[in-house]
């Protein structure tokens, strides 16, 4: 128990230390503490980027889908988050453009400055905050799991104990301090992800031996539609969906546009994005398979604490702090910039129309950050689901802005009651959703909640620029781009339709369907390099 306790209070004060060392200045302007001074290259941004999008939810979530579900979780993971990569193309450039020339900080600035509408731009941040407050709870959350695992602390005193650590550098630090412990925590996480696949492996007689013992009791786990079934193609063809519309839209994802030092950075995040998670997300999706060698019998939100079971079962005290600290690592760089970014949310969007006037200073901001912290303890206290089932709604209610976004960016005349029409009608249907008013078919509710926001949209604004005498027919620009139908063909050929419910043969105890993926990211790669040189 001594040497448990000791690695986790070195990792905790190693943290400490970098925020200590990167910190801000109390009163620095919110540009400093909010964005670094936009001055992230392609190390450092994409360290944060996919730190910060790989959250408790990628190393305990993912798992827990692993255990229940197979690698059929693989492909939506590894190739869908990845392929969600071109977005940084198609809308980061111009956001982090927009963002310069106009000194925005937050996303609902972006959205205010693009339709010159005070009252979209409030429900544009009231949205972000009531979808991304579930999602940091799930940060505690697994912290408590983990801790409760490692070394017996009672889960919601692990909870209060991480976000008590991320509160300590998060409001001296600001993104400077969160964005370096962000590099420290996601190289962290990488290589004892790595290593504890590789233990499990080792443990069962290594990797193609403990896959082909699986595959001998659970079959299921080596073909879609998985485990227990559910990932249907139309299930598959949703996750795209949702990971590609989604993930952008992420506040604090959104707003690491805005801190990139140029153009070039965004290019080069965009193409290692999809190699980092097509092998970082096989760890743990791998440890939740041979996790069945030892705990065969886990159900529901039981799965979501197989890393850790797993791993205090097989390795020694230390080895087991060790790759605990790697998950802890991973919700850490995810919650500490979520608080950052909602805490720039209230000081600059909400806080101005409460008080009548622009906020000068960070202050506003770093009181923000112990109120959501607050809020998230408040969710993680008794958890009404897996980590995946609550990830799956809020996210969804996060890709509802999308339209508002990309047309905003792209369209010559925009209106803002197109905008407020598809978010208000996108998040109802939702609701309808979640409700159980609606069935929803053979896919996520992904697919027809952003059927109907961008319907929405585009009727409203066909109308307004109709009566205006501005409505021009012509075919869109990115009809004739030759990348358009290079990266549209990739998504189909991600449907492999042809290959379902096969489970063998294995290459290198995995079902050659999961070559196939790494393949297609690959290709993927090789696409958006030719794409960034010729544009």
């Amino acid at each position: 128990m001594i040497v448990k306790v000791s690695v986790l209070i070195g990792y905790f004060l190693v943290v400490l230390a970098i925020g200590l060392v990167a910190r801000t200045r109390w009163k620095s302007t919110p540009e400093t503490y909010f964005l670094a001074n936009r001055q992230f290259g392609t190390l450092i941004l994409l360290a944060t980027m996919t730190a910060t999008n790989f959250s408790a939810f990628t190393v305990f979530g993912t798992s827990g889908a692993g255990y229940r579900d197979g690698y059929a979780f693989f492909p939506i993971m590894g190739f869908g988050t990845g392929f969600m990569a071109l977005t940084f193309w198609i809308i980061g450039r111009k956001i982090r453009r927009v963002g310069s020339d106009n000194q925005l900080v937050t996303p609902p600035e972006l959205v205010k400055t693009l339709y010159k509408s005070p009252s979209l731009s409030l429900l544009f941040a009231v949205v972000m905050i009531i979808f991304t407050i579930p999602y940091l709870a799930l940060q505690p959350m697994a912290a408590g799991y983990a801790l409760e695992e490692l070394v017996g602390l009672p889960y919601f005193s692990g909870c209060v104990l991480v976000t008590g650590i991320i509160l300590l550098y998060t409001l001296r630090g600001g993104l400077r301090a969160v964005a370096w412990t962000d590099l420290f925590q996601g190289i962290l996480m990488f290589v004892l992800l790595a290593v504890s696949m590789f233990m499990v492996a080792g443990h069962f007689g290594g990797f193609v031996e403990a896959n082909q013992k699986v595959l001998a009791s659970n079959p299921e786990l080596f073909s879609r539609p998985g485990g227990s079934g559910k990932y249907t193609l139309g299930i598959w063809f949703s996750f795209l969906m949702l990971w590609f519309f989604c993930d952008p839209m992420f506040p604090q994802l959104f707003q690491r546009f805005f801190a990139a030092r140029d153009d070039k950075a965004i290019g080069k995040t965009m193409l290692l994005y999809p190699l980092v998670c097509t092998v970082l997300f096989f760890f743990p999706i791998s440890i939740g398979v041979m996790g069945h060698l030892a705990y065969p019998d886990l159900v529901g939100k039981g799965a979501d604490k197989i890393l850790p079971m797993v791993m205090i079962g097989i390795s020694g005290d230390f080895m087991a702090a060790l790759v605990i600290s790697a998950g802890i690592a991973a919700l850490m760089s995810t919650m500490d910039s979520q608080l950052l970014t909602l805490s720039s949310i209230f000081t600059r969007d909400i806080m101005p129309m409460v008080r009548g006037r622009e906020i000068k200073t960070s202050i506003g901001g770093r009181v923000a950050v112990i109120f959501l912290s607050l809020a998230g303890l408040a969710l993680a206290y008794k958890p009404p689901a897996t980590i995946l089932q609550i990830a799956t709604q809020t996210f969804t209610g996060l890709a509802v802005l999308f339209p508002t976004v990309i047309f905003g960016l792209y369209l010559k005349r925009v209106y803002a009651l197109a905008a407020i029409s598809s978010i208000l009608v996108g998040e109802t249907v939702l609701l309808m959703f979640y409700l159980k008013l609606l069935p929803s078919g053979p896919f996520l509710s992904v697919v027809w909640v952003l059927l109907a926001a961008v319907s929405t949209y585009l009727a409203i604004h066909i109308v307004l620029a109709a009566r205006s005498e501005t409505l021009q027919f012509a075919l869109p620009g990115w009809l004739k781009d030759r990348y358009f139908w290079l990266f549209s063909f990739l998504f189909v050929l991600s449907l492999d339709f042809w290959s379902w419910r096969v489970a063998e043969p294995l290459f290198f105890g995995v079902p050659y369907w999961v070559g196939y993926f790494v393949l297609l990211s690959i290709l993927q790669t090789v696409i958006m390099v030719w794409l960034i040189r010729k544009k």
